[in-house]
């Protein structure tokens, strides 16, 4: 019975060297153009759902589903967010879809954790990921007036739909507009910045 527990604990010790090996010398392909893996996937998103929920104060949002507070959160939504997670003009983005990984498109299916979880992801960032900590930059009452907007953008009142459209069409005019200062790429090609 010794010899199985020493050679058990021994094989783990092997196989958690071997991962680490693995990691630390650069076998892992950095490349953000490639497909998901089936592992990966299987593993990241339930643990990044674990850390969430273990991490997330159990608090309310303070805020009503009102067409002020949707509004509010829709406008920040817009004007930070929609980029990367698309809006009701652009329910699916190519630039969210260059990250690794994948960014959400949150109009073609709308989140669906708790309101607090949601707002401890959009207050902390996600940690290599791409999705930024907005607490320096938003306050307390934006980041929940843009969880109030996450949590309700699949059932709209016409009012705040008909708002979010018009402020997607301004966005897309304004991002298009031939005055926006251009970058170029290494490749040499004029690129509007947006």
């Amino acid at each position: 019975m010794l010899k199985f527990l020493l050679g058990f604990v021994v094989a783990v010790v092997l196989i958690l060297a071997v991962g680490f090996s693995y990691v630390r010398f650069g076998f892992v392909n950095p490349r953000a153009d490639q497909p998901i893996g089936r592992l990966e996937s299987s593993i990241a998103m339930p643990a990044l759902d674990a850390a969430v929920d273990r991490r997330a104060p159990a608090t309310q949002n303070p805020l009503q589903p009102t067409d002020a507070n949707l509004i509010a959160g829709m406008k920040t939504y817009q004007s930070n967010c929609a980029g990367c997670h698309g809006d009701t003009l652009h329910p699916h983005t190519t630039f969210g879809d260059s990250f690794y990984p994948r960014v959400p498109q949150f109009a073609e299916d709308a989140p669906d954790m708790p309101e607090n979880q949601n707002f401890f992801i959009i207050q902390h960032g996600v940690r290599l990921s791409g999705m930024p900590a907005w607490n320096p930059t938003l306050s307390e009452q934006e980041i929940w007036q843009v969880t109030t907007f996450l949590s309700h953008m699949d059932k709209l009142p016409p009012q705040v739909s008909d708002e979010w459209k018009t402020a997607a069409a301004t966005t897309q005019s304004t991002n298009t507009d031939a005055s926006q200062p251009a970058s170029t790429s290494k490749k040499g090609m004029s690129m509007p910045m947006h």
